[in-house]
């Protein structure tokens, strides 16, 4: 009996590990973490009980999920013209046909898995996947590109609210500030790779203002965030409120002052007050008293 070949027993086993290392990295997973688990402190936050807490995160997950698998396999014959790295279906790790049929599952789960919300949570955030969906099918090569970020950070804050029972809906200043922070998002993360866009013909209005210009107007929205957060529900900004405004408006202009020595300075300032406004906006709750 001949002795097996241990490189082709390597192969066998390493090749399902990779294809399946590559279809969890094309999610995108980071944002869907975020994303996701701001999700489920909102739901916490509004009051919802561990079974409507644990269907919300669900629901949020599918749609992210299907959100990040159609970017990347959209997107792949680009990115590997462009050579960019970190990008598992341009560089072969998983096939286009996978990615694109697990975005498909993960949209077709996340119907039911909304709709089990109630029905106007459900809607919601069925129109805020839609909207993202439309954004990388469309839209982010569009003066309109922003709109999508808006519409789905801006609904967070309401399908929480609405899957309470008895639906009270989400408070103004909530729905508000999560708009402007999916602004910043939207800015932030456009923002290091403008040129390179630009180049490939994604023309979305950060590469249509440019690097310069993208890099002066994000820090407006991240600290109108933190400005409609503290001063929005009735009654004084309290000491979460202050604290917020004090990180805010210094760590913005940090970033633009470093600009010129730190490239990312501006995207790790946004980081800080985004991160500072999720808080505070976790602190406030979403939905009414």
């Amino acid at each position: 009996m001949g002795t097996p070949d241990p490189s082709r027993a390597y192969a066998a086993t390493a090749w399902p590990l990779r294809r399946t290392s590559g279809l969890a990295r094309s999610c995108h997973p980071g944002p869907v973490v975020a994303v996701t688990a701001t999700a489920g402190a909102l739901g916490a936050g509004v009051g919802l009980d561990a079974a409507r807490c644990i269907l919300l995160v669900a629901a949020v997950l599918s749609g992210q999920l299907s959100v990040g698998w159609c970017n990347d396999a959209f997107d792949a014959r680009r990115d590997a013209a462009a050579g960019r790295r970190g990008k598992p279906v341009a560089e072969g790790s998983v096939s286009r046909r996978t990615v694109w049929t697990a975005a498909g599952i993960a949209a077709l789960l996340c119907v039911p898995l909304s709709l089990a919300c109630g029905p106007p949570a459900g809607m919601v955030h069925l129109a805020a996947v839609a909207a993202a969906w439309a954004y990388n099918l469309k839209l982010k090569a569009t003066a309109l590109s922003w709109l999508p970020y808006v519409i789905g950070f801006g609904t967070l804050p309401a399908v929480a609210a609405l899957t309470l029972p008895g639906r009270p809906g989400p408070t103004w200043w909530a729905v508000t500030a999560g708009a402007l922070l999916g602004l910043a998002a939207h800015l932030g993360d456009v923002l290091p790779d403008i040129e390179e866009d630009r180049r490939n013909g994604v023309t979305g209005l950060p590469q249509r203002l440019g690097a310069t210009a993208t890099r002066l107007l994000l820090p407006v929205p991240l600290v109108a965030a933190s400005a409609v957060l503290a001063f929005g529900p009735a009654g004084p900004p309290g000491p979460w409120g202050v604290a917020t405004l004090a990180v805010a408006a210094p760590a913005a202009l940090a970033g633009l002052l470093l600009a010129r020595t730190w490239r990312k300075a501006p995207l790790a300032a946004a980081a800080v007050v985004a991160a500072a406004d999720v808080a505070l906006l976790l602190v406030r709750g979403t939905a009414p008293v």
